[in-house]
């Protein structure tokens, strides 16, 4: 008959660790998302800031534009601020009619838009059109029958990954992700 003889080695420093990794398999999951969404909700922060100079448009459009954020959960480390829209018309860019065009701010820079107009009849007795809703629009043909909005040349999606707006959310996630994901696992491993 054959004796089968089990042997283990377990030393204290090994049990230790393991329960250590036990615990930080069990906890980390649970951490790491809330510590992407705390990252995530400042970078918003400095975007919504940056955005607002960089294009010139009103701090409550940026954060409308923005939106809710699709925030980490356990299984999905990542969170996303996502926008769309195109063209911004001149009417959200603090438009203001003159003799020689439309003045509006774009890139948070004073803009004439020459030919584009807000209201209607002759100058110097111009009238609020209703029908205008505060639109800054061209003319189309020449007897002023057809129009079209005037447009800024602001398109959110594209400020929102470019300059100032991008450097600030690259200086802030990074870093500070690294920072506080060291952080977690040094409390969690100590």
């Amino acid at each position: 008959m054959a004796r089968i003889v089990h042997v283990a080695w377990a030393d204290k420093v090994l049990q230790q660790y393991g329960r250590r990794v036990l615990d930080l398999n069990q906890r980390f999951p649970n951490v790491l998302p809330r510590i992407v969404n705390q990252v995530g909700n400042r970078a918003k922060t400095q975007v919504v800031r940056n955005l607002t100079k960089q294009t010139g448009l009103p701090r409550k459009t940026i954060v409308k534009a923005v939106g809710d954020p699709t925030r980490a959960r356990p299984g999905r480390l990542s969170y996303e601020m996502v926008t769309r829209g195109g063209n911004i018309r001149l009417k959200y860019l603090n438009a203001k009619e003159t003799e020689a065009g439309v003045v509006a701010r774009p890139f948070g820079k004073t803009t004439l838009y020459p030919g584009a107009f807000m209201r209607g009849g002759r100058f110097p007795d111009r009238k609020d059109v209703a029908k205008f809703d505060g639109h800054a629009f061209y003319r189309v043909n020449r007897s002023g029958t057809k129009i079209t909005f005037a447009r800024s040349g602001v398109i959110i999606p594209v400020e929102m990954t470019s300059g100032a707006t991008r450097a600030a959310f690259d200086r802030i996630a990074g870093p500070l992700l690294q920072e506080r994901v060291d952080k977690a696992l040094g409390d969690l491993l100590p």
